[in-house]
């Protein structure tokens, strides 16, 4: 029993230790979500303030959203029908997300991730 209360707390202390580097971007119409490598999620009203500050979270970071103006044809198709169904912002915006950590380091994402992994 006391091996299991000393792995618990080994394990603990190893999650505890993980930088709060960001692991993953992911932007719906309105909110930019931002995970952490400790687990830690992070959100921004993008749509609102584009390029701001994620102060709240972890050491603080920086972001910046840069949407795609003019996707290729078959993704404005696709956006143009889920708008004409009534599902108008069911499609999240292409975009770069760069967030820049408080070292001056930027972590740059693409949203949608691409499926090629």
């Amino acid at each position: 029993m006391r091996w299991m209360i000393g792995c618990l707390a080994l394990a603990g202390c190893v999650t505890a230790g993980q930088p709060q580097v960001p692991q993953a971007a992911r932007l719906s119409a309105e909110v930019l979500t931002v995970t952490l490598a400790d687990g830690t999620v992070c959100r921004a009203n993008w749509a609102t303030v584009p390029v701001g500050r994620l102060d709240v979270c972890g050491p603080g970071f920086g972001y910046a959203v840069n949407v795609v103006e003019k996707p290729n044809a078959l993704r404005q198709l696709w956006t143009g029908l889920t708008g004409a169904l009534g599902a108008e912002g069911a499609v999240p915006p292409m975009a770069e997300v760069v967030i820049t950590d408080a070292t001056g380091r930027d972590h740059v994402f693409v949203t949608p991730p691409s499926t090629d992994d």
